[in-house]
């Protein structure tokens, strides 16, 4: 096929997807329902930490309009409630930037909606926090859907307090709430794991590679593992600005035609499944860049393991760099990766370092190196080459330091740096 038949062939293809999706769109359309402004507190999570307890919430993008009255999404304003019980003797302030660097102000938001901003004042967050006192309201943040991880500190004369949690959006249609983790394996299924050397072993022994929905035909290396709590894990990849994936449905389909179209980023943007487990993953994760074209984007599956307690999630890292068009994926286009699939895995742990949750790193034998001379090809014919390791990231609540990480002793990934070691 020449280039302007395929160039065709592709505007046809887009063309007629987004009418589908506007088809089914418009068959779907219903009047809407009226929102409970406080449903919100329906969804709260509180901590304690001493003196002082913290709880929060985050309103749906139609919660949120109920509230402010004007579509705060729109401008990619997502509202944060917050609520600090002082039970001690001293008085604490709440540090706005220590939730979001470019939190926005009432009267800033207000500007942008052209409106008074008496409602959006009214609603804010108010300092400080005195002794046997309690402070309620709103901080309006950069709006993130699917999950939205909330760091609180505090801080006094005497102490600083910390605080972390992660919240989930009932309306984000997304993969993992089609997983229920908690019945994935039976009791007498779960491997508990105490010793680091029997751990690296079982490590070790996971599958090598991601497989097709049948599992006979291999697809993208497994080079990552993830040790920790859901609540150490998944804050770390929002703070490091790790978005879910959608599931593919109308919505999604629409958003990923126009981010298209116009050249866009879609920070959440389904991605296909492969399988591990004989299951397709369990949750998907992505970081996208200036273009739906190119982005990193990451699969999930959660083990039979568990180490001291916590779960191990096996997983796969690859970066998009194009995107091209194949019978082989169903969706009939895909994204092309970039073939040196250890870069996607070095960049991953490197990001990670500085979410402030990892303490520990290691690397352990995984699929065996495949040359840059000779690569092997994905499930879609993209090729790839690896030195064959899987990196092992450990989680803990946060604060760590880049200087806190331990470095275990394990592997050392060959041409780290230097691709022609692996030639």
């Amino acid at each position: 096929m020449n280039k302007p038949q395929s160039k065709k062939l592709r505007n046809f293809l887009i063309f007629s997807l987004a009418m589908l999706v506007l088809f089914l769109q418009g068959c779907a359309t219903t009047q809407p329902t009226p929102v409970d402004p406080l449903a919100y507190r329906n969804r709260t999570k509180t901590s304690v930490n001493g003196d002082i307890t913290v709880t929060v919430a985050v309103p749906t993008i139609s919660e949120a309009r109920a509230i402010y009255g004007v579509q705060l999404a729109s401008k990619y304003i997502q509202p944060v409630w917050v609520e600090v019980r002082n039970d001690g003797d001293d008085t604490y302030w709440f540090l706005s930037s220590g939730l979001d660097p470019d939190y926005f102000f009432p009267s800033e938001a207000a500007f942008a909606f052209k409106t008074d901003d008496k409602n959006f004042q009214k609603l804010q967050f108010k300092n400080p926090i005195g002794p046997g006192s309690t402070q309620s309201g709103f901080i309006l943040v950069n709006l993130d859907e699917g999950f939205k991880a909330i760091d609180i500190d505090l801080i006094s004369r005497k102490a600083v307090k910390s605080f972390s949690f992660i919240t989930t959006d009932p309306e984000f249609k997304a993969d993992f709430k089609l997983v229920n983790f908690d019945t994935l394996y039976k009791a007498e299924d779960i491997i508990n794991i105490e010793d680091e050397e029997e751990l690296r072993r079982k490590l070790e022994e996971l599958p090598g590679f991601t497989t097709n929905a049948d599992g006979d035909k291999k697809g993208d290396p497994l080079n990552l593992v993830l040790i920790g709590e859901t609540n150490d894990i998944v804050p770390a990849l929002v703070r490091r600005n790790w978005h879910a994936t959608e599931t593919t449905w109308s919505r999604a389909i629409m958003r990923t035609v126009k981010s298209y179209l116009q050249g866009e980023r879609y920070r959440y943007s389904p991605i296909s499944p492969l399988y591990v487990f004989g299951r397709p993953q369990d949750i998907g994760w992505q970081k996208a860049r200036n273009t739906i074209n190119e982005r990193n984007h990451a699969r999930f599956w959660l083990s039979p393991f568990r180490f001291r307690g916590k779960k191990v999630f096996v997983g796969q890292i690859s970066r998009d760099i194009g995107v091209k068009f194949t019978l082989k994926s169903p969706t009939i286009s895909t994204h092309v990766i970039a073939p040196d699939v250890d870069e996607a895995r070095r960049y991953f742990v490197e990001d990670l370092a500085y979410s402030q949750a990892m303490a520990k790193l290691g690397y352990v034998k995984g699929v065996g190196v495949v040359n840059r001379k000779e690569p092997r090809l994905n499930l879609v014919g993209d090729p790839f080459y690896t030195d064959g390791l899987r990196g092992v990231l450990f989680f803990e609540p946060r604060p760590y330091t880049l200087s806190e990480i331990q470095i275990l002793t394990w592997e050392t990934p060959s041409g780290f740096y230097d691709v022609s070691k692996r030639e």
